[in-house]
C-alpha cells in the first residue's frame, strides 16, 4: 500500500520536475524601488545582482534587434581585441528614483532651458535639437519623435561612436535605455524595442 501512495505522488509531481530547468531559473523576479521587475537571468551584467529580492539597482543588457539576453562571453582572443566589433546589444538599468524629477518632467520643463538657439533639424519625423556648449549636456543633441513616442539624449559622434540614453518611469523606478546613436537611422524600431522590453520586464507572471 505504501509503495502505491509514493508511486502516486512521484506520478503527480513529475511533470513538475522535468518542467524545472537546470542551473539558474529563465527569469529572476527583483524589486526596485517598491516595483517588482520579472528580469531574464541570463540577461543581469553584474554577477552580484544575479539574486532574486530587493536591490537599489540592476544592470542588464539585451541582444538587438531580437531582445533576448546574450550569452555569456567567451575567453577574448588577441584578434578579438584587436577587431572591432559594432554594439550589438540594448543596455537597461534600473534604479530608485528616490523622488527625483520624473524622465517627463525633465523633458518638459528642464531640457528646453539648455538648448541651443540654432534650428532644429527633423528627418523622418525625427527631430534633433543641440544642447548649447556651455550647458551641462554640451556635446549632446535632444532627440524626440511622437509617433512613436521616443526621447532621447545622444552624445555626438567623436573619437568614440555616439550613445543615447532613453529613460522611463514605472512607478518606484527608473529605467534608462542606452544605445548606438547609429541605431537613428531605424529610430522607429528602436522606439518599438524600448516600448517591449518595458513591458516584458515588468510583467507579472503568476
Amino acid at each position: 500500500m505504501l509503495t502505491v501512495s509514493i508511486a502516486a505522488v512521484v506520478y503527480l509531481l513529475w511533470p513538475t520536475w522535468r518542467a524545472q530547468a537546470v542551473g539558474d531559473p529563465e527569469r529572476t523576479p527583483v524589486s526596485v524601488g517598491e516595483t517588482l521587475f520579472n528580469v531574464p537571468t541570463k540577461a543581469f551584467r553584474v554577477k552580484f545582482q544575479r539574486h532574486s529580492g530587493p536591490q537599489e539597482r540592476v544592470d542588464l543588457a539585451f541582444l538587438y534587434p531580437s531582445l533576448t539576453p546574450p550569452e555569456r562571453p567567451k575567453r577574448a582572443t588577441a584578434e578579438d581585441v584587436a577587431e572591432f566589433h559594432p554594439i550589438d546589444r540594448i543596455f537597461v538599468s534600473i534604479a530608485e528614483h528616490n523622488d527625483t524629477l520624473a524622465p517627463e518632467a525633465r523633458l518638459r520643463t528642464i531640457y528646453p532651458r539648455y538648448l541651443a538657439p540654432s534650428a532644429q533639424q527633423v528627418e523622418d519625423g525625427l527631430t534633433v535639437r543641440p544642447f548649447a556648449e556651455a550647458s551641462p549636456y554640451s556635446a549632446e543633441d535632444l532627440v524626440t519623435a511622437e509617433q512613436p513616442g521616443l526621447a532621447a539624449r545622444c552624445t555626438r559622434d567623436r573619437q568614440t561612436p555616439g550613445m543615447c540614453v532613453a529613460e522611463r518611469r514605472i512607478d518606484g523606478a527608473d529605467l534608462s535605455f542606452r544605445f548606438p546613436r547609429q541605431w537613428l537611422a531605424q529610430w522607429r524600431d528602436v522606439a518599438a524595442a524600448i516600448e517591449r522590453l518595458t513591458a516584458q520586464l515588468h510583467a507579472i507572471h503568476g
